[in-house]
């Protein structure tokens, strides 16, 4: 939950308002589609909402969990848009990475590292490393990395801007089946108006403001 949120950069002359005053709440039955043009402070606002980044004045709070959600893996999952998976580990051992910082198990985290890749339908990449995979399938390998650690909150940021459109369909469907599947409230921040109209809701940013739409 965002209460009157911003954001700024740097002091005096040179700052930077990269949010102003937003307010928001996103819940577990939430599908936004935050959209608005480069350097409209869509990524530091998504950042933000995951506890990646603080707001300068203003709140943002996660009241079904009492503290910021990188206390707990299972709380918040961050898709980005560029290269995010860890070159020298295999895509399984990258989906169990954030599990394994969390104090699970090996046997246990390498366990549900494996389900969330089948619950994708890419079991078979488990043991590729992220040179091995196109860029879809990384992003797919992303995503599975988040519903391993059943979140619940997904935020995305630009999850297909990479993507041939073939691939970034691929992975829309697959953000909204693992949201589904483990209950979460769900971002993506998108150009794409063919990725919006498969929200439910679209948020729309400028100059660091947000407006609320259905």
């Amino acid at each position: 939950m965002c209460e009157h949120a911003s954001r700024t950069f740097g002091r005096g002359a040179l700052a930077v308002v990269a949010v102003h005053d937003v307010t928001c709440h996103v819940g577990p039955s939430s599908r936004v589609a935050l959209v608005g043009p480069s350097g409209s402070g869509k990524s530091t606002l998504l950042q933000m909402m995951a506890g990646l980044d603080t707001p300068t004045s203003g709140s943002v709070t996660w009241p079904v969990w009492g503290a910021g959600p990188f206390q707990d893996p299972s709380r918040a999952g961050v898709v980005f848009q560029g290269e995010s998976l860890i070159p020298a580990l295999t895509a399984r051992e990258n989906v169990a990475f954030p599990l394994l910082l969390g104090g699970l198990r090996t046997d246990d985290a390498m366990g549900r590292a494996a389900d969330a890749l089948g619950l994708l339908g890419i079991e078979d990449l488990g043991g590729k490393t992220p040179d091995e995979l196109s860029g879809g399938q990384a992003q797919r390998v992303a995503v599975a990395r988040v519903l391993a650690s059943q979140p619940a909150l997904i935020v995305a940021d630009e999850p297909t801007g990479r993507l041939d459109r073939a691939s970034g369909k691929r992975v829309i469907d697959v953000l909204l089946e693992a949201a589904d599947h483990i209950g979460a409230g769900l971002v993506i921040s998108t150009h794409d108006g063919a990725v919006a109209s498969r929200l439910t809701q679209t948020w729309r940013m400028r100059d660091g403001e947000l407006v609320v739409t259905t």
